[in-house]
């Protein structure tokens, strides 16, 4: 029986939530999986900068998890996640592959053990936990393993997001982030990552400029990515509650009530190209139910 399933993006740390908090956003990554008993996996696909191996490393892992030897199969690969861009191409690659392995092997694992193992490959929960779960959510790494909270949004959102030509590497925009920070500027943060949950929970959508101001990792990152502070000045202008570097960047993300997504799009879109960024700026739906198996058909 062959399946697909379908993994979204997600943008990650929504500005002080550095590594623990994501977003899953509408653009997606699917695998169409036809099992091959006997037979090695075969992988189709354009070239995802690492994404197929990843597919793979996912298939691979649950396999191992459960003691059982890698399923043969055949998989196809398409996607439509900008790579090195700041959207979790790799956590939606490692999903997929976590997904389709588990379903092969007659889905010994739930989604909580999957988690686990996601976090365990990726070395932090905050993207990884969006792709499964969608929604916004909250990876918190504790002396047990990784908790997952769930942040239910008020009231719609869109992710109104810039998207650079331009790709970076998280390595490299975490070697720019100082190993300690002002005993101030950790203050500021912890506050603004409480302030930004109530916020986000509660509907106080007004505070969400002020709860995305981040001091951890932006103002460091700034320094290879120097338009964030003017694209996300252009969005808060537009009308966006508010506006951070998406993950490690390069990508720019506005949260906008729907009314409002347009005129935030058009906004980053011109201070991008003011400022000779060169990238396409998206409105898109904030994903709600995750990564998740889309078709089940006999052949």
């Amino acid at each position: 029986m062959s399946f697909s399933v379908r993994v979204p993006a997600s943008s990650a740390n929504l500005g002080p939530g550095f590594d623990i908090l994501a977003i899953a956003v509408g653009l997606y990554l699917e695998v169409d999986a036809e099992p091959a008993e006997g037979e090695p996996v075969v992988l189709e696909g354009p070239d995802l900068r690492g994404g197929g191996d990843l597919v793979l490393d996912g298939l691979r892992r649950v396999a191992s998890a459960v003691g059982r030897p890698c399923p043969g199969c055949r998989l196809r690969v398409r996607s439509d996640i900008p790579v090195a861009r700041g959207l979790g191409s790799s956590a939606a690659a490692l999903v997929a592959g976590m997904l389709v392995g588990n379903r092969l092997l007659g889905d010994p694992l739930d989604r909580a053990a999957l988690l686990r193992l996601a976090c365990e490959a990726e070395g932090h929960g905050d993207n990884v936990a969006a792709a499964l779960y969608g929604g916004v959510a909250l990876a918190v790494p504790t002396a047990t393993g990784w908790l997952y909270r769930p942040l239910k949004l008020a009231r719609p959102l869109r992710a109104v997001v810039f998207v650079p030509e331009q790709t970076a590497l998280t390595r490299e925009a975490r070697a720019v982030v100082p190993e300690s920070v002002p005993r101030a500027d950790a203050v500021a943060n912890a506050a603004r990552c409480a302030l930004l949950v109530l916020a986000l929970v509660e509907g106080h959508f007004e505070h969400l400029a002020e709860a995305m101001d981040d001091r951890l990792h932006q103002p460091y990152r700034a320094r290879i990515f120097p338009y964030l502070p003017h694209l996300i000045a252009a969005a808060r202008e537009a009308g966006a509650y508010g506006a951070c570097l998406s993950g490690a960047g390069p990508s720019v993300l506005a949260l906008a009530e729907p009314a409002a997504a347009e005129a935030v799009r058009i906004a980053l879109q011109n201070a991008a190209s003011e400022h000779g960024v060169a990238g396409t700026a998206l409105d898109l739906p904030v994903e709600a139910d995750g990564a998740r198996v889309l078709t089940a058909t006999r052949q």
